[in-house]
């Protein structure tokens, strides 16, 4: 798999106008990067979260929101939620989510869809015949839209891209994507992760460091979730596990909705309004309008003009409410994020940081949720949670245009080889590397020199005191990681005697607030020996350096001096077979 640039202008790094795009299946976005600064800029109806939709009427061409529009009016002739779809043979796509627009059909194994997207040129001549499109030619319709917006916002044509994707795009489904922005004429520099675009987001932020952590991209979209567990070792990003799931995500949330308020106009009116097709697009419209005011207040109203029969619809919602009709969903946002975690082999303890990304990741609730999975010292990156968090629609946009921007002024050769997908496929350890020393209580304390699931190869240095007065100093290199230590409570039966003495206190004491609870905590565990070596007749206030070089074959060497003495320790460890 490689996300190598693909030149199709012929255009040359001096020439190539550059932006980030972000193609989701329900919303795209366009990023530039200003003064070293990620902007997303807004198409020409204002808009900056861009509905991935084509829709024709009359033989014109609508994109974005005004296409959006056309789902309820002219659902046949509306291309909606077709980006998964490309690259995919028909018989392993889902077609569930385009029930209200054009339907995917089956030309010779590839996804299609048939549209009227051409009309007689006099009113008396005969109409043409609907065309079949290839979800390709859909793809390059949309992207077309896209870089003209760009071009119009910036002032110039706009040459090439860099462009996000999901981690479990496929080498095919990458190929398709990359040739249909070819045909809209667009140079593609890289296909990034999405996940890796979504920290560099972060990352790239004047006021942050850089710094070595272990993060988990939750990217919650409008049709699908996609988790990521990411290890970021000095500025270089390796991907431990990924899961994606079509079961939970922003439609289910609408589908709560949806469902009840349908019920309350059947109460009204003894009609469901989900057995009619314009009737439920426009359920599903008012819904999802419904839900994004619930992220931001704490009530909103719902609304509907005609929704069955001619008949009008109001009725208003509160945030607890609706978040208690959408319990379920949300507990499967929790399982999805956990589950990632533990196919990563870490526990909830591991993680430093956790950034909600895509439309679903604004809602309030999701970020509460995580705060009482997560300890205290991991960092909940949301709207609801951080005051100077970005926007999780624009997160992976942000990235793309970044990349884009350092990435613009490379030969098309250059880039092949700069943008090597080191962040999913590079060897990386598994397991700590360190020094053990004796503590100040005589106890032997680990300090990791390398962390786990840094990429190799990586060279790290140590340098601690000598113990005490100086002498000979045994130096030992071992393997190391992080373990959960459980701490069960102290028995009821052996505390009787505390619980006595509150109770003869009269003491405000609160059986609840005495639960049993089992305390989890983070340790190192010392594993193998990698290295000893001992260092004679040190001085009060000298510093053993302690060099590891991890090479790309997974092989060890170590270096053990004294500084500022001559000569040292050295010696090598064989990758184990």
């Amino acid at each position: 798999m490689t996300d190598s640039a693909t030149t199709q202008s012929g255009s040359t790094p001096s020439e190539r106008t550059v932006i980030g795009i972000s193609l989701g299946n329900c919303n795209s976005s366009i990023g530039v990067t200003i003064d070293d600064k990620a902007e997303v800029i807004a198409n020409e109806d204002g808009d900056r979260q861009i509905p991935t939709i084509v829709s024709y009427v009359d033989g014109d061409e609508y994109y974005g929101g005004q296409a959006k529009s056309f789902l309820v009016r002219n659902p046949n002739n509306t291309v909606a939620y077709f980006k998964d779809f490309v690259g995919q043979e028909f018989k392993t796509v889902d077609p569930t989510h385009c029930h209200a627009s054009a339907h995917p059909k089956d030309e010779g194994g590839v996804v299609s869809f048939t549209v009227q997207d051409k009309v007689a040129a006099e009113e008396d001549d005969e109409q043409p015949a609907p065309s079949t499109l290839s979800v390709s030619e859909v793809t390059t319709r949309y992207l077309r839209r896209l870089v003209t917006a760009a071009s119009e916002y910036l002032g110039k044509k706009v040459t090439s891209a860099v462009i996000a994707v999901p981690t479990n795009f496929s080498d095919k489904q990458r190929e398709a994507l990359t040739k249909a922005a070819n045909d809209a004429g667009i140079e593609i520099l890289q296909l990034v992760a999405e996940p890796v675009a979504a920290i560099l987001s972060y990352d790239a932020r004047p006021e942050a460091t850089v710094e070595d952590k272990i993060v988990v991209v939750a990217d919650l979209g409008g049709t699908r979730s996609d988790v990521a567990v990411v290890a970021s070792r000095s500025g270089i990003y390796t991907i431990l596990a990924t899961v994606h799931d079509y079961e939970f995500a922003g439609t289910h949330l609408d589908q709560v909705l949806i469902d009840h308020f349908a019920k309350e106009f059947q109460k009204k009116h003894n009609i469901d309004p989900r057995e009619k097709a314009r009737s439920l697009a426009k359920l599903k419209a008012e819904a999802e309008s419904t839900k994004k005011t619930l992220s931001k207040s704490t009530s909103a109203s719902f609304g509907v003009e005609s929704l069955a029969e001619g008949l009008d619809f109001a009725a208003s919602l509160n945030r607890t409410r609706y978040e208690m009709l959408a319990r379920k969903v949300f507990e499967g946002f929790n399982r999805l994020i956990e589950g990632a975690i533990k196919k990563a082999g870490l526990d909830v303890l591991d993680i430093d940081e956790v950034i909600l990304a895509g439309g679903t990741g604004n809602t309030p609730r999701i970020a509460a949720n995580l705060a009482t999975i997560f300890p205290e010292s991991t960092t909940i990156l949301s709207p609801s949670t951080v005051v100077d968090a970005i926007n999780p629609s624009e997160l992976a946009v942000r990235g793309a245009a970044l990349q884009a921007s350092l990435i613009q002024e490379f030969e098309t050769e250059d880039i092949e080889q700069s943008t090597h997908p080191a962040v999913t496929t590079v060897k990386h350890i598994g397991n700590s590397i360190g020094v053990l020393t004796v503590g100040p209580a005589g106890e032997e304390v680990f300090t990791p020199i390398i962390m786990p699931d840094t990429a190799v190869p990586a060279r790290r240095m140590i340098q601690f005191p000598v113990p005490k007065e100086g002498g000979d100093v045994l130096v030992k290199v071992v393997e190391g990681n992080t373990h959960i230590k459980v701490t069960q409570p102290e028995p009821k039966a052996k505390r009787a005697t505390v619980e006595a003495a509150a109770d003869s206190d009269d003491s405000d004491f609160d059986e609840e607030d005495e639960e049993d609870e089992e305390k989890r905590e983070k340790e190192w565990k010392v594993g193998a020996t990698l290295a000893e070596a001992a260092l004679r007749d040190t001085k009060k206030d000298d510093k053993v350096e302690v060099t590891v070089n991890v090479l790309a074959d997974l092989s060890v060497s170590v270096a053990i001096r004294v500084v500022g003495a001559k000569g040292g320790i050295r010696g090598t460890i064989q990758a184990s077979a």
